[in-house]
């Protein structure tokens, strides 16, 4: 990749014009997504506060709660993404992005942006295609090792296109690439909270080994239900735990979990710094937001890989850190045989996540955020 743009800074070199600048952020679905689009957001407006930001995200997924808790305004649009488990549902997709396109050309001419920059997700598709169209600059931030269609399909005529490790060539024009790594929130890179603070907020008591439970934010089916079925061994091994569970399956979760002292269980964690102080092991998907965070708060870590994602590209993430002897993987075809004595075994263990501690930190970025800022200022400025 030896066209790749690698020297990148948060210095536009010259400076900004008078008007107020404008930028659309467009994606989301899950936390992979908007924490990232959030993170890039907070980096621009310090960098300019003046800068004026409209989030567009798909109706009834996450973003349109997410993003207004982070201070942000944000528009939805009807757009749904392709239902491989029933056919069916598929049959008023034509109309639903006919209609997102629409929505959005109205969107386009009410807030008139400077830069429109796609995070991934089903609504970024008819933003940044729109934005294009008409020659507005447009961004790309792909976290997964693995690009996206749609992602793909936009790459060609993006202004600029930033991704987590290199290799992405395959996927997109080199000479658009740059090799930033993914955002990571503020409120993680600077977390100054102790782990007994952080084990006072979820009410539990800082003398006992504490394991971090997160299957993302829509949930994990097959580590949860490994860890509903063990919460006896939990309290038997004087061990407690921090559950998040998803939103699928939640209220029976909560139910399970909410009977023990030991257990602090909810569908989402809002304060994930606190989470992360809090936990001596961490059990985990290994989707590329997850392990940045990982690696940004140094925790040991399980990671048991979403099989059914793009081209294994969990597996391949958490590969890559087992090869580096930075954590430790389960496969989900074996969670039910192996999960409970991996992560028993190194809470137990204090030299190995010690050694997997300083083995993951090696692996942090923790600008990437500002770099994308720099980036996308330098060309609306120009």
């Amino acid at each position: 990749m030896s066209e790749t743009v690698h020297n990148a800074t948060g210095n536009t070199g010259r400076a900004a014009s008078a008007e107020v600048r404008r930028i659309i952020i467009a994606g989301g679905g899950t936390g992979g997504h908007i924490f990232p689009a959030i993170a890039i957001a907070n980096a621009i407006k310090q960098a300019q506060p003046d800068t004026e930001f409209l989030f567009v995200g798909a109706k009834g997924k996450m973003e349109m709660e997410r993003v207004p808790q982070a201070g942000y305004q944000i528009e939805g649009i009807d757009i749904a993404g392709f239902n491989r488990s029933s056919l069916l549902k598929n049959l008023g997709l034509p109309m639903k992005l006919v209609k997102s396109f629409l929505q959005v050309r109205a969107i386009l001419d009410r807030f008139q942006p400077h830069a429109v920059i796609g995070v991934g997700g089903y609504s970024s598709f008819p933003v940044l295609k729109s934005a294009q169209r008409r020659g507005i600059p447009t961004f790309i931030h792909e976290s997964n090792s693995f690009a996206g269609k749609s992602n793909i399909l936009l790459g060609k005529k993006a202004t600029r296109i930033f991704v987590a490790s290199e290799g992405m060539d395959k996927f997109f024009p080199a000479a658009k690439l740059l090799i930033t790594g993914n955002p990571v929130r503020k409120a993680i890179v600077q977390s100054q909270i102790s782990r007994s603070e952080a084990l006072s907020f979820f009410g539990l008591d800082d003398s006992k080994k504490t394991v971090l439970v997160v299957g993302g934010s829509l949930g994990a089916r097959s580590i949860n239900e490994v860890i509903a079925n063990h919460l006896l061994d939990f309290k038997a091994l004087d061990m407690q735990l921090i559950w998040q569970t998803g939103k699928v399956n939640a209220d029976a979760y909560k139910q399970r979990g909410k009977a023990s002292k030991n257990v602090w269980v909810n569908d989402f964690i809002v304060d994930m710094d606190k989470a992360y102080a809090a936990a001596d092991v961490v059990v985990s998907r290994a989707g590329a937001m997850a392990v940045t965070e990982l690696c940004v708060v140094k925790k040991p870590v399980v990671f048991v890989p979403f099989p059914f994602a793009a081209e294994d590209h969990q597996t391949v993430n958490a590969r890559y850190l087992v090869d580096k002897q930075a954590a430790v993987l389960v496969a989900d075809s074996e969670v039910n045989t192996k999960l409970m004595s991996a992560l028993t075994t190194l809470a137990m263990d204090e030299a190995q996540q010690n050694r997997l501690k300083e083995n993951i930190s090696k692996l942090a970025v923790t600008n990437a955020d500002a770099v994308i800022a720099g980036e996308v200022l330098k060309v609306i400025n120009a």
